[in-house]
């Protein structure tokens, strides 16, 4: 078998039937799938649903969850069970389009054995707006979408992906055996940040994170209950585990451009020139390697949000 789709579920009846019936019409014909649906203890009448699924004929799997396990225990659950060569992990708060998968699974032949997650563009369901082209760190330390995606993504000579410090799990594709070997989503994390954790330890692990920029689909944003109760406690928990990678790719990503736009306004005295020069340079890929400034600069900045956490979140 060559995908298992992993869905996890919980409430939002009518937008699980909605991408249900998206996912069945997009497929390529005669792709060998299957589709492991993992209710979370739904209370809407999503299990009932559910029990009308196994008897069509459709290659459906349904596990029940006696209690609800969060975004990453559902994960888990799902990949244990599934028996794909690649697994497809997808929110049920998606639309999408014929189209869809293909571009998704070329990055990976691409990359070969050094794909990781390879996820795609994802617009605002209600606005169309670019929601998701990649994740980045931003000059905080933290996690943040890129929303820049392909500027005319219907030319045939675009570039077909291009890396990210890591990309959403709500729709990625990654081998079965990799996921595993890395042990899947921690599941310390509570609705948020399983995903970029699991793409930093992919790539400490020596693989790549990847956006498929000729995939395109469209999200209901946090549609999930309860998605962003627990978000600071999630960033502090993903901080306190790659504080040094997170100061280094904020480094390179995100640093200079934010010290030009907030920080800089003007040489003071020789040694801001030259760092202001090189923020530049760097911007504009003039320069291979960030301002000197940078690491430690964002090491400062993590600082000053973990000091914040600390008067914010109970101790650990």
């Amino acid at each position: 078998m060559e995908v298992s789709f992993v869905i996890p579920l919980y409430n939002c009846l009518p937008l699980t039937q909605a991408m249900l019936a998206s996912l069945r019409t997009s497929l390529p014909p005669g792709l060998k799938h299957e589709i492991i649906l993992v209710d979370d203890s739904s209370t809407d009448g999503t299990r009932e649903f559910l029990q009308t699924l196994t008897s069509d004929g459709a290659p459906f799997r349904v596990l029940l969850n006696e209690r609800n396990l969060g975004y990453a225990g559902a994960n888990n659950r799902g990949a244990t069970a599934a028996r794909g060569d690649y697994l497809a992990l997808l929110n049920n708060d998606l639309l999408l389009s014929p189209g869809w998968l293909e571009p998704i699974m070329a990055v990976h032949r691409r990359l070969g054995n050094r794909a990781g997650f390879v996820g795609n563009i994802q617009r605002n369901a209600g606005t169309g707006a670019v929601d998701h082209a990649g994740i980045f760190i931003n000059h905080r330390g933290k996690p943040e979408h890129r929303t820049d995606g392909p500027i005319l993504p219907r030319l045939r000579r675009i570039d077909a992906w291009r890396r990210a410090d890591a990309v959403t799990g709500a729709c990625a594709v990654v081998r079965c055996a990799l996921f595993a070997k890395l042990g899947g989503f921690d599941e310390g994390f509570s609705n948020g940040g399983e995903d970029v954790d699991f793409c930093l330890r992919s790539h400490a692990a020596g693989h790549v994170s990847a956006v498929a920029l000729r995939s395109t689909v469209r999200h209901h944003i946090s549609a999930s209950p309860g998605r962003k109760l627990r978000d600071e406690q999630n960033s502090r928990r993903l901080t306190l585990r790659w504080r040094d990678e997170l100061a280094r790719l904020g480094a390179r990503s995100s640093w200079s451009r934010h010290y030009l736009e907030s920080e800089w306004t003007g040489p003071h005295d020789p040694v801001e020139y030259v760092f202001a020069r090189q923020a530049l340079g760097f911007t504009l890929g003039l320069r291979r390697d960030p301002p000197r400034l940078a690491y430690p600069g964002m090491q400062a900045a993590i600082a000053r949000e973990l000091e914040r956490w600390e008067q914010l979140l109970p101790r650990r």
